[in-house]
């Protein structure tokens, strides 16, 4: 999929939450109980044909559904924290000449790319698929937040579905100057919130 048609259907998925969700019924109830809910967020019950129309009818039951959504992402967030991951470090190393094109960190668990655009550079942190904890990094859409060895904020987000992160550059000095003046080293770090 390509970043265009990606954002237009994340665009396109928020207009059609907010007009679902937005509309008011005359008489409206929680038409599902929690635990059907639960269950077909988790797979371990997909919703019937029944249940399905009473939730596209039901937008008070549409709001109970996405706000158990939202909780079970901050409880898996949680898990992310739980099973000790915290951080990632890398240093560039000694080889390193002239500009840089990617950084990994000492773990392997993620990669920083730095692209040119126009006068200045594009920064992506990359999650590795490979990550123990990647599974439920990429469910929880934790916040991340990338820092160079002097603990300036380089790029802060959530991960997409793909598993990356972007934002300009935001230093004037170009990726390898930068890092180098400042350390030789950078950080990934799970944030509270972001």
């Amino acid at each position: 999929m390509n970043m265009k048609t990606a954002a237009y259907t994340a665009g396109e998925r928020r207009l059609q939450e907010r007009l679902l969700l937005g509309r008011r019924v005359e008489g409206d109830r929680l038409v599902l109980a929690d635990a059907t809910l639960v269950a077909a967020l988790d797979g371990s019950r997909p919703l019937t044909a029944g249940e399905r129309a009473a939730l596209q009818a039901s937008p008070l039951t549409a709001r109970r559904l996405r706000q158990l959504a939202i909780e079970r992402r901050a409880a898996e967030a949680g898990e992310v924290a739980a099973d000790g991951w915290r951080a990632s470090r890398g240093r560039l190393r000694a080889a390193s000449s002239g500009e840089l094109e990617a950084l990994r960190t000492d773990d392997g668990w993620f990669t920083l790319h730095f692209l040119p655009a126009g006068a200045g550079w594009k920064t992506i942190v990359q999650l590795a698929a490979g990550a123990p904890f990647a599974p439920a990094l990429l469910a929880a859409r934790a916040p991340l937040r990338v820092s160079d060895g002097a603990g300036h904020t380089v790029l802060e987000g959530r991960l997409d579905a793909d598993g990356e992160c972007e934002a300009a550059w935001p230093f004037a000095e170009s990726p390898a100057g930068h890092l180098q003046a400042r350390g030789a080293g950078f950080a990934v770090e799970l944030l509270n919130d972001c």
